[in-house]
């Protein structure tokens, strides 16, 4: 991934089963992947893939709630990069308000968070499965759903960040 830097460590934030972070480890063997998910099944995929691979580059992942102001890893902290894939959609917006404020405290100055995932663009879905999965995350949990841009842009500000770039991608998602 281009905006990644070339070496460092990169805190992943809602890594679910493993897999992204056992990709992007095999792609960018030079960085240091520090997977967390708060479910401990989650977790223990995690090192099961890992271990499977024989990774040396991907850390034990940690349990993150994103909503705390405190993460047990402001050690290892700061961050080159943080990366959240498919994840403030599937999740309260006070987890997406919180990734961003832990981005504003855990990373480098120049560093970099990534996110990936469905998103509405001015309040607008940019595909009609977007809004029909959109639908469904709330009927699931009414405190889901896919985020616009501008808000993710709106409550980053604050915090010191800012958007520096917008790519579309595969099957009507957004980094």
């Amino acid at each position: 991934m281009r905006v990644l830097p070339k070496k460092g460590i990169v805190l992943e934030i809602g890594s679910g089963t493993g897999e992204h972070v056992v990709c992007f480890a095999k792609a960018l063997p030079r960085l240091v992947w520090l997977p967390s998910d708060p479910d401990a099944a989650s977790r223990a995929s995690i090192k099961a893939w890992t271990a499977n691979e024989g990774l040396t580059n991907v850390h034990t992942p940690v349990a993150i709630d994103v909503r705390e102001g405190v993460w047990g890893v402001e050690d290892d902290a700061p961050f080159d990069a943080m990366m959240s894939l498919n994840m403030v959609h599937i999740a309260p917006w006070e987890a997406a308000l919180g990734l961003l404020a832990g981005a504003g405290r855990l990373l480098r100055p120049d560093g970099v968070l990534v996110f990936y995932g469905p998103f509405m663009l001015g309040g607008i879905h940019t595909a009609a499965s977007n809004a029909a999965f959109d639908a469904d995350l709330k009927r699931r949990d009414p405190r889901w759903g896919v985020r616009d841009v501008d808000d993710l842009i709106g409550e980053a500000a604050p915090r010191g960040l800012e958007l520096l770039e917008l790519v579309e991608m595969p099957v009507n998602n957004l980094s």
